[in-house]
């Protein structure tokens, strides 16, 4: 229920009074257990991964044994994260705009102590970087003295190939002081060994407090506090949560938990030794974790972070220098070797190309828990939300041999040139008026009080929207139509896929400047239609449902049909919006039969309260044949990694299978630059996007093909109905740029329809769609297709004499 929602303030990190002495930064003690995660895509259930949160961060991996021996699926600092808890159902969310953790805890109490400590941990951080930065931990601090070392140790880089071109000593010559990053390590090394003497001063500083009763360091070095809830018959399973600190402990591993602890666990501990009453009172007592009271070890922590600001920005500084040259490098290195190893691996690629099992790059990179045990919920709350995100660095990351196929693709892409389609005479080429300013809307407020809703039904300012719909969305996937057109004339089934292939992401790329507005969303029995005799279709849209808001298309040519309907579910998270289509996207080919069926993927905007939002796309597109089991494709919208750079976004790439699942094809890119493929008989661009119009950020980002869709020339409205988008008032107005008239009359719309669905319900009735019809695929699920009386009333008798519905 999305009133059981609760977003946490962030916490106030409190100063000493007079400002003499810095925020408490003891790090509160480690919890640690299972927890259960919301899985990837498809996300039909949950995941039992191991939690460990130690000083503000948050990490996990698959089992105990895997935080042992180091091998961690993913991170966050929780102190930069948004959290939002449901205490009904245990959930705890964190969103920190580019991650996002949905957890569940499976009992009230393991809920509370997670909550708590959560809670702890972000106090701690807040005050780390509020008082002197980031402080590090002993074993951090240890293992960051050896990586220093090693690089240390090999003094300079290997030196580069003598026979460099006049590109290469142009970058050289350009390049930063190359004894620069030698020192500022060298300096690293000797400020991580002071801080590696000092944390052993303080160490030995606290000694003498934990040697006073040696049965709680036992304790502590043995089980520390272990809460476990008791095995059931029928699973065997074992959920568990434990904190652990040096200076606390509560006893013996409690099996069979209770509401309250007894006091004789804790009897071996004088500072512990009364009874706590309950768990919440326990964890909650966390938040204020006991401190070093002696002035000399607060000076120690003060010397401690000081250093540690001064490593970090030497190694800030290495990064950032070795990040530039590491990119002039690969900007120079592809152009002149790419042909070369193009030449040399075409040969060996041909011969074994049916034989050899599909390697790193070939497989795309798969980045989810393929293997993983999955626990199902069947309920509501699991099917009806739609948290897509997930933070894990190490599944969503591509492997270097993707990345390194992926910088040779776009390459190869950027040799091509452009295919420009022709535009025809008439359209125009700028639309009546720029886009407005939105940075006055109190978007924070807006989103904030709809954390968890639908944003399909929240009502949003006009500033907000670009003049289009959904419904006009939709026709735009149709803007690389040709793609459908070459796949209809290409003989070889394995390379019909590649066109499908490249037709599906192709549909992506209208995204790439289009993050500042969204589409105005259809009223019911809204219909928007487009015939492009320059492209050779006819295409046609109607909002079929308004809860949940479906919309409904259709487009055929004589070499192609296009349809789908499609459900958008949007969830705000608190630094990030997400946007999860239902529905698959249907293409049959007049000349060989064939009915190709996919999914759509996640968008993602991120930073979305921000000016710096940027949007992405990720999961994976299986595209299959419904007429022939021949091939199959599989395409995978890379999540970008956390710390890459911008040419690192936007990753994509895919395969063709034959029935055996042998790799026949290869192709990559980025979804806004283009996809190459390298396994046909002549490797080429298959798809890139056209250019954008001059002056098209002030036009809300929009494409040639976009600015012609809501367009209305004279001769076109006598055939229109009057249910159409073109003749949408509110839209028209935000095009030729009257906002307060516009504001005013989508109130009007908005109300109207809700007047309208009010009158149906009084009479028992349902809006019934004119123009589709529902029906079952053959896979048991509810489509929209079209009825086929469209066209037959548009040519007669006209929709100018029938009636029509009234939708404003």
């Amino acid at each position: 229920v999305i009133k059981d929602w609760e977003v946490i303030d962030d916490l106030q990190v409190e100063t000493q009074p007079g400002g003499e002495n810095p925020p408490d930064t003891t790090i509160p003690g480690i919890c640690e257990g299972y927890l259960l995660k919301r899985r990837k895509w498809p996300l039909k259930g949950w995941h039992k991964r191991y939690f460990v949160l130690e000083a503000g961060y948050l990490r996990y991996s698959k089992n105990q044994h895997d935080v042992t021996i180091g091998r961690v699926q993913g991170s966050l600092d929780v102190s930069l994260a948004v959290m939002t808890v449901n205490k009904k159902s245990n959930r705890i969310d964190l969103d920190t705009g580019d991650i996002l953790y949905h957890l569940k805890a499976k009992s009230h109490e393991l809920f509370y102590i997670w909550f708590t400590k959560l809670q702890a941990h972000r106090l701690y951080k807040k005050a780390a970087h509020g008082h002197s930065g980031i402080l590090l931990t002993h074993g951090g601090a240890a293992g960051q003295a050896q990586r220093n070392e090693d690089l240390s140790s090999t003094g300079m880089l290997p030196s580069a190939n003598t026979a460099v071109n006049s590109k290469v000593s142009a970058w050289l010559q350009h390049s930063h002081n190359p004894d620069t990053c030698v020192q500022e390590l060298n300096r690293c090394h000797v400020d991580i060994s002071e801080i590696n003497r000092l944390i052993q001063k303080l160490q030995l500083l606290e000694a003498g407090q934990a040697v006073n009763n040696g049965d709680l360091r036992r304790i502590i070095s043995t089980q520390n506090l272990l809460l476990e809830k008791p095995k059931k018959p029928r699973s065997g399973k074992i959920w568990h949560s434990r904190t652990l600190s040096r200076v606390e402990a509560l006893g013996k591993p409690i099996r069979g938990m209770t509401k309250s602890l007894s006091s004789s666990h804790l009897g071996s501990s004088p500072q512990l030794g009364a009874s706590v009453p309950s768990i919440p009172d326990y964890v909650y007592s966390q938040l204020s974790p006991p401190t070093v009271t002696s002035p000399e070890g607060k000076k120690v922590h003060q010397d401690i972070c000081t250093i540690s600001l001064r490593v970090l920005a030497s190694l800030k500084s290495v990064h950032e220098t070795l990040s530039q040259e590491r990119q002039k490098l690969q900007e120079i290195w592809e152009p002149n070797n790419i042909h070369q190893s193009n030449t040399l691996a075409e040969p060996a690629a041909a011969s074994h190309l049916s034989h050899r099992p599909p390697s790193v790059a070939d497989s795309a990179a798969e980045y989810f828990d393929a293997s993983a045990d999955v626990i199902c919920d069947g309920s509501s709350e699991v099917s009806d939300e739609s948290g897509l995100s997930d933070g894990s660095t190490t599944n969503s990351e591509p492997e270097e041999g993707h990345a390194s196929a992926t910088r040779k693709y776009r390459a190869s892409i950027h040799r091509s040139p452009n295919g420009v389609v022709p535009r025809s005479t008439g359209w125009r080429t700028t639309l009546p008026a720029p886009c407005p300013d939105n940075s006055h809307v109190g978007l924070m407020a807006i989103l904030y009080n709809n954390i968890g809703k639908d944003l399909a039904r929240v009502s949003m300012p006009v500033p907000l929207n670009e003049p289009v719909t959904l419904l006009q969305r939709l026709c735009e996937e149709l803007e690389y139509s040709e793609l459908l057109d070459t796949a209809n004339n290409t003989p070889d089934p394995y390379q019909r896929m590649v066109y499908i292939a490249a037709f599906a992401i192709s549909g992506y790329s209208t995204a790439t400047f289009r993050n500042r507005y969204k589409p105005f969303n259809p009223v019911l029995g809204e219909t928007y239609e487009c015939v492009r005799e320059d492209r050779g279709f006819s295409y046609i849209s109607e909002q079929v449902c308004h809860h949940p808001p479906i919309s409904a298309c259709h487009a055929h040519s004589e070499n192609y049909s296009f349809w789908q309907d499609q459900r958008w579910k949007n969830k705000f998270w608190g630094k990030s919006l997400e946007i999860l289509p239902t529905g698959m996207v249907n293409v049959t080919l007049s000349r060989y039969g064939d009915h190709y069926e996919w999914n759509k993927v996640v968008t993602c905007i991120h930073n979305v309260l921000s000016q710096q939002r940027y949007l992405e796309h990720y999961g994976e597109v299986t595209i299959s044949n419904l007429k022939s089991n021949v091939c199959t494709c599989k395409i995978t919208f890379v999540k970008s990694r956390y710390w890459g750079s911008d040419t690192n976004k936007n990753e994509v790439q895919g395969t063709v299978l034959d029935q055996s699942g042998s790799i026949i094809h290869r192709f990559g890119g980025l979804w806004h630059e283009g996809i190459f493929c390298d396994t046909l008989p002549t490797p080429k661009c298959v798809w890139k996007p056209n250019p954008q119009p001059k002056d098209h950020l002030i036009y809300y980002g929009f494409s040639d093909f976009a600015m012609d869709l809501n367009e209305l020339p004279p001769d076109l409205t006598p055939l229109l109905p009057l249910t159409d988008s073109r003749l949408r008032p509110d839209q028209r107005m935000l095009e030729e740029g009257h906002l307060d008239e516009a504001e005013a009359k989508k109130d009007f719309i908005e109300e109207y329809q809700r007047e309208r669905r009010k009158e149906l319900a009084k009479r028992g009735e349902e809006h019934i769609p004119r123009f589709f019809k529902k029906t079952k695929d053959s896979c048991g699920r509810d489509v929209w297709l079209t009825n086929g009386t469209y066209w037959k009333v548009r040519e007669n008798p006209g929709f100018t004499n029938v009636d029509n519905l009234t939708v404003w």
